[in-house]
């Protein structure tokens, strides 16, 4: 197919290479000239696992392209993907879907021709039948023009495997020739077994919100029980595999640490939070609010751990490496990173704070420039008087401890992701605090 996506960001480049791998003829739009100029010469404005090679052999091979143009993609393009920005609005609690309009705004008009318009930005329930009646009445094509809601349920820095190879995939539609347009477009992927759930729009709306929030429940409470093992003396890994066994439960995403962050997760569970209470589900909506406050706790508890781990030393004038400033491994965002909150509580607490990242100091630097920054991991350590781990990139997890006890003023290392294995950092000389983990 011809397919366009329009806006091209964290959601829009990955799912522009990913069509392109699958066969399509694709055009990414975006407003930015900057952006557009660096995407066609094969360059990676964000780093996600495995894009940049995508991104080199499809521009490069003549399948993707990309333009500040969009009547050039109403033109070119059978297909319209959606993957404009919804942030957080100005009440902190709705989606501000004005770039979904805005996308709808500028491309309806140009529609001459029967399409389809597939929505996979995260909206508010009840978009879809807005976004339709607006676009069937700016297009020329009229109700020829079919509108399918979309979501995404990619986890960043796995954006492409999710995009190839996702767990399922939901289409919110309500005609028979929108869904012939999905099963085409994502033929390769259905063709490989997975499962398409076909739903009215609403369900398609609401099922992004459930998801990401099930998950934040999920992180809010293990995090809450790491709490009670810092308590009570207990090991919350040990309570991880433990509930992880059970069938009914499952280990995936139940990783303690310093909470959620990202582009996506905190504001899915504000805004499916805000939706339950307008509906006027306040029993959802307390629930959910409550996750929401174990998540805002996460940066005190751990600099409770940190103090705890210094002993008589003041956290004032410390020199503190933070390991970490993307809000999870295989990504550059730094959106509402936990990371860099705790860097910047650190600096605000006194301390003297360098953050190494493999990949994010780039991007946290332009979000946090009052933090210095280490583009070497072992260099990052040299002098310091505490190690934060606050990201659970695999660099840190691979590190071999021996070579680097030398280089701090004090080899210690607070663990708040709870990722590494403290034994051979233990046996090589260092100390080592844990989330939920007795001290040893």
């Amino acid at each position: 197919m011809r397919v366009s996506v329009i806006g091209c960001g964290h959601l829009g480049i990955p799912h522009a290479a990913a069509m392109a791998e699958l066969g399509h003829e694709v055009i990414g739009v975006d407003v930015d000239r900057a952006k557009v100029d660096r995407l066609n010469a094969g360059e990676c404005p964000i780093y996600e696992t495995g894009l940049p090679e995508l991104l080199v052999r499809h521009t490069g091979g003549g399948r993707l392209r990309f333009t500040t143009d969009i009547r050039e993609a109403a033109d070119f393009a059978e297909l319209h993907f959606i993957g404009v920005g919804t942030p957080i609005d100005a009440d902190g609690r709705s989606y501000d879907t004005a770039q979904v309009y805005g996308a709808i705004r500028g491309l309806a008009p140009h529609l001459g021709r029967p399409c389809t318009i597939v929505g996979k930005s995260t909206v508010t329930v009840g978009t879809t039948s807005q976004v339709t009646a607006l676009a069937q009445r700016l297009a020329p094509a009229g109700e020829r023009v079919e509108v399918v809601w979309n979501p995404e349920f990619l986890r960043e820095g796995h954006a492409v495997e999710d995009t190839l190879r996702p767990d399922r995939l939901i289409a919110g539609l309500t005609t028979a020739e929108a869904e012939k347009a999905i099963r085409t477009v994502y033929a390769p992927i259905l063709d490989a077994g997975v499962p398409l759930f076909v739903t009215d729009p609403q369900t398609a709306e609401l099922a992004k919100g459930a998801a990401n929030t099930f998950l934040g429940l999920k992180i809010s409470y293990i995090n809450a029980v790491a709490d009670m093992c810092e308590a009570a003396g207990g090991d919350i890994s040990q309570i991880v595999e433990i509930l992880g066994i059970d069938s009914r439960i499952g280990s995936g995403g139940m990783h303690p640490g310093i909470g959620y962050g990202g582009g996506c997760l905190p504001k899915d569970v504000r805004a499916f939070t805000a939706s339950a209470r307008r509906l006027g589900v306040t029993g959802a909506a307390d629930l959910l609010r409550a996750a929401e406050k174990i998540n805002e706790t996460r940066t005190d508890v751990a600099m409770d751990l940190i103090v705890r781990a210094l002993g008589e030393r003041p956290l004032k004038g410390a020199r503190v490496t933070v390991w970490g400033a993307a809000f999870k491994p295989g990504t550059n965002d730094v959106r509402e990173s936990p990371a860099l909150a705790l860097a910047h509580a650190l600096q605000q607490a006194g301390a003297a704070v360098t953050v190494h990242d493999p990949q994010a100091v780039p991007t946290a630097v332009i979000r946090n420039p009052e933090l210095d920054y280490a583009d070497d991991l072992p260099a990052s350590l040299d002098g310091a008087d505490l190690v934060v781990l606050a990201t659970e990139w695999p660099e840190y997890r691979q590190a071999t401890p021996e070579a680097l006890v030398d280089r701090p003023a004090n080899p210690l290392i607070v663990d708040c992701r709870t990722t590494l294995d403290p034994a051979p950092w233990r046996t090589a000389g260092w100390t080592v605090h844990q989330l939920g983990r007795p001290g040893k």
